[in-house]
């Protein structure tokens, strides 16, 4: 089939804008990562800004000695991988028992759950219950919050709405319960949306650092994301402590290698983000079609 001039304009200024879209998306990560691996004085005055200089990995070799930075890491990942499972796992549950027809009360405790979603009491009485609670200080705190999501629960109910009820009529005539139609059932075909409410779960975990904020003084339990905070605030007191480490070593004779307020900052926030991306080549083939099947249909 031949394609007009005017197709092939169309397509040219289709291709040169998202381009432009996702240059736009993919620079700034791309120029804090030169900048972390470059000459940090020539970071520090800005001269950074397509191709690295003077490359070097000193930079990541000296942040990880910052006292903290690996117990931060372990708690942000547990909360990650503890609060998404628990998260997926009652998302995928309570989807599924709202989706059915014949359970007790179903339109009661479906309103009651979602009805959170709109009505907040504010962050003084969230304060009060999780302190009553004795969540302070507490790792569970960062856990136990999230497990209901009503977000969540309506992607899940979706999903399940628009699967055959044949399945789980058959599986029910052959004399399943509910928790065996559940588990033989639902779980294997509802991958898609499983994954996507993973994602979803498990950005928001590794992105937290509110609840630290409030609930958390103890600083066995600061998250990643805290100390990346912190860290960030007080980027140049940082870079004075790692250089005095590092004094007399014949690896921070050089300017290119010492360490700086930009070099610091940069460099937390690589460690910070990087785990997080990891998360998104392994569930795509999900996420997508999971996003559209579990959309909202009114």
């Amino acid at each position: 089939m031949q394609v007009s001039t005017t197709d092939k304009m169309i397509s040219a200024v289709v291709y040169v804008l998202f381009s432009l879209f996702a240059f736009m998306c993919v620079y700034p990560f791309y120029s804090i990562i030169i900048n972390t691996i470059s000459a940090n004085d020539l970071s520090a005055k800005g001269e950074i800004a397509f191709w690295p200089r003077g490359i070097h990995f000193q930079n990541y070799v000296d942040v990880f000695k910052i006292p903290g930075l690996w117990n931060a890491f372990v708690i942000s990942m547990g909360r990650t991988v503890i609060g998404t499972l628990l998260t997926v796992g009652a998302s995928a549950f309570l989807g599924f028992m709202f989706a059915q027809e014949d359970m007790w009360g179903k339109k009661f405790w479906y309103r009651f759950t979602i009805i959170t979603m709109f009505f907040n009491a504010g962050i003084i009485p969230w304060y009060l219950t999780m302190r009553s609670l004795h969540l302070t200080n507490n790792f569970l705190a960062y856990v136990l919050p999230s497990i209901v999501a009503p977000f969540f629960i309506i992607l899940v109910k979706t999903f399940v709405e628009s699967t055959p009820k044949e399945l789980q009529q058959a599986a029910s005539i052959d004399g399943a319960g509910i928790i065996t139609i559940f588990y033989k059932i639902i779980l294997p075909i509802s991958k898609p949306i499983l994954a996507t409410v993973a994602i979803f779960s498990a950005v928001n975990q590794w992105n937290s650092f509110q609840d630290t904020l409030l609930l958390v003084t103890d600083s066995k339990l600061y998250s990643l994301q805290f100390i990346l905070y912190n860290y960030i605030n007080q980027a140049s007191s940082l870079s004075t402590m790692v250089n005095l480490q590092n004094a007399g070593s014949t690896a921070m004779s050089s300017l290119s290698t010492k360490q700086t307020t930009t070099s610091i900052r940069m460099t937390v926030t690589i460690i910070v983000v990087a785990p997080i991306l990891l998360i998104y080549p392994i569930f795509q083939r999900f996420f997508v079609k999971g996003i559209i099947i579990g959309a909202v249909k009114g």
